[in-house]
C-alpha cells in the first residue's frame, strides 16, 4: 500500500452533496483512493510521501465532456475565422480529411497535455473522422503519457453531400465499417471498473453527418456494449431547419424517436431547445455538455443552462473543438459558462437569478462526473479516487482575492494549476507536465500543423 497526505491546504473545496469547504485541510491518499478528508490536525500524519500545500488552494480535478483533440492542428485558420458553424465545417472539412495516423496522435496527445495543465483530470474527446487508416487506437496510445483520464469515442459520419448531409463523401464511411469498428474498440479498450483510466463512447456525428438508421443502430449497440452515446444536438438554427426539413422534427424530438433518449445519452451544446424539451431532458436524464466559448465564436447563440439545472438534466463543461475554441483550457471555460449565463437573465434580477459562482466550479468538477456516468470521481470525498488540483495563491493573478480563494479561481483570471494528481499519480508538478516533454511535442505538432493546412 502506497500513502500520500496533502496537508496544510489553505482552502480545500469537496464538491460533495453540502458544498464543504475546509480551511487548513488535509487529504490522505492510499493506493490512488481517497481514505481521509479533514483538517489538518485531525488526519494521520504519517504517509510514504508528505506533500505541504501551505498557501495552496486544492479543488477536485475538471472533467471536460466535449472536445475535439485533433483540431488542435487547425487553430485560427483564416478561411474560419469569421463564419457560423456550417460554413465553418465546410472550410475545414477538405484540411481535416488529410489526417493520418502520427498526426492523430500529436493532436491527441498536445490537447490533453493543454487541458492537463488547465486543471482537467478527466477529458472526454469526440472524434468522428478517422483518414488514411487513423483510429482510436491512435489516440489511446498517445494519451497514456499525459496521465489524466479519457473517455474516447469512436465517432462517425455517414452521410456525405451526394446523399444529403453536409460533409464531402471524402469523409464519410460506410455504416457497416463504423458498427464494426465500435464493437472492436469497445471490446479492445473499454474499462467499465471504478477507477478506470480508458472508456469507449458510441458518438455518430451530428444530425446532418449521419443517417437516421445509423443513429438507431448506434443506440442499440451502445446498450448491448454498456457504454455511454454522445452527439451533437441543437447547436445552431441552421441544424434545426436540417432537422425540420429533413426529418419532419425538431432536434431533441427527431433524438428521442431515434432512441437516443436517458442518463446514457449526453448531448454537445443544445442550444435551441424549448422549455417543454428542457423538461423533457430532465425527465429523461440526459446531459448536456455546454461549450459556451465555442457557441460565441461560431455565434451559435446562449445554452438554457440555468434552465437545465432547473429541470434537473445533467449538465458539464466543454471546451469543444480547438478550432471553434482555439484553446484547450477548461479553468476558463467554466469562467466562461459563468459569465454567459449572467448575459442570460433580464436585467434587474436579483441574487437568486444568477448562476453562482461556486455553481460553475461544481459544473466543471462533479457536473461533469455525472454527465460521463462515473460516480467515482468529479469530488474529493472518502472513497473516491484521488484526481485532485492544487493552485498556488500567492499570484499576481489573486492578489486582493485571498479572502475567498477558492472563488477567486472562477472570477480572477484562468491560471494553469500548480499541481495535479490522477488516481494519486503525479500529472503536474510545479507547474509542468511530468509525463510529458513539451517542448519537442510542440515543434513535431507544429510541422504536422503546416502540412495539414497547406496541403502538403
Amino acid at each position: 500500500m502506497t500513502t500520500t497526505l496533502l496537508r496544510n491546504i489553505s482552502a480545500l473545496a469537496t464538491m460533495d452533496d453540502g458544498g464543504s469547504e475546509i480551511s487548513d485541510a488535509a487529504v490522505r491518499i492510499s493506493d490512488g483512493w481517497i481514505e481521509t478528508v479533514g483538517r489538518t490536525d485531525e488526519v494521520d500524519a504519517q504517509a510514504d510521501q508528505i506533500i505541504d500545500l501551505r498557501d495552496h488552494v486544492v479543488l477536485p480535478g475538471f472533467v471536460n465532456t466535449h472536445h475535439h483533440l485533433y483540431q488542435t492542428l487547425t487553430r485560427a485558420v483564416p478561411a474560419a475565422q469569421n463564419v457560423p458553424l456550417f460554413d465553418w465545417l465546410n472550410a475545414l472539412y477538405p484540411v481535416w480529411a488529410r489526417l493520418d495516423a502520427e498526426s492523430v496522435q500529436l493532436a491527441t496527445q498536445l490537447g490533453l497535455a493543454e487541458l492537463a495543465l488547465s486543471g482537467c483530470t478527466t477529458a472526454f474527446d469526440h472524434q468522428y473522422l478517422f483518414p488514411d487508416g487513423s483510429s482510436v487506437d491512435d489516440q489511446i496510445h498517445a494519451a497514456g503519457p499525459v496521465g489524466i483520464r479519457f473517455h474516447v469515442s469512436r465517432g462517425s459520419m455517414s452521410l456525405g453531400e451526394s446523399d444529403g448531409g453536409l460533409p464531402p463523401d471524402s469523409v464519410v464511411e460506410p455504416e457497416d465499417v463504423i458498427l464494426a469498428d465500435c464493437a472492436r474498440a469497445v471490446g479492445a479498450h473499454h474499462d467499465p471498473s471504478p477507477g478506470a483510466m480508458v472508456r469507449i463512447v458510441l458518438a455518430p456525428c451530428s444530425p446532418f453527418s449521419v443517417t437516421t438508421d445509423l443513429m438507431r443502430r448506434s443506440a442499440e449497440m451502445a446498450r448491448q456494449l454498456g457504454v455511454h452515446l454522445h452527439t451533437h444536438l441543437a447547436e445552431t438554427k441552421d441544424e434545426e431547419a436540417f432537422c425540420i426539413e429533413k426529418f419532419g422534427a425538431r432536434p431533441v424530438e427527431y433524438a428521442t424517436d431515434v432512441g437516443w433518449s436517458g442518463n446514457d445519452v449526453w448531448f454537445a451544446h443544445a442550444v435551441h431547445v424549448g422549455a417543454d424539451e428542457v423538461a423533457q431532458m430532465g425527465r429523461a436524464g440526459t446531459g448536456v455538455a455546454h461549450c459556451p466559448t465555442s457557441n460565441m465564436r461560431l455565434a451559435s447563440g446562449i445554452a438554457p443552462i440555468q434552465e437545465y439545472v432547473a429541470a434537473g438534466v445533467r449538465v458539464g463543461i466543454g471546451c469543444d473543438g480547438s478550432a471553434s475554441n482555439d484553446s484547450s483550457h477548461l479553468l476558463a471555460e467554466a469562467r466562461q459558462a459563468l459569465l454567459l449565463s449572467r448575459l442570460s437573465v433580464a436585467p434587474g434580477v436579483g441574487e437568486g437569478e444568477i448562476m453562482p459562482v461556486r455553481e460553475a466550479l461544481r459544473l466543471a468538477t462533479r457536473g461533469g462526473a455525472e454527465v460521463l456516468g462515473r460516480d467515482d470521481i468529479g469530488s474529493i470525498e472518502v472513497g473516491k479516487a484521488a484526481d485532485l488540483i492544487a493552485i498556488d495563491l500567492a499570484r499576481l493573478d489573486y492578489a486582493g482575492a485571498l479572502h475567498d480563494p477558492i472563488g477567486a479561481t472562477i472570477l480572477c483570471a484562468p491560471v494553469t494549476v500548480d499541481h495535479s494528481w490522477v488516481h494519486g499519480n503525479r500529472v503536474v508538478e510545479n507547474g509542468q507536465l511530468v509525463g510529458v516533454e513539451l517542448p519537442s511535442l510542440i515543434e513535431r505538432h507544429n510541422a504536422a500543423s503546416r502540412a495539414i493546412v497547406d496541403g502538403r
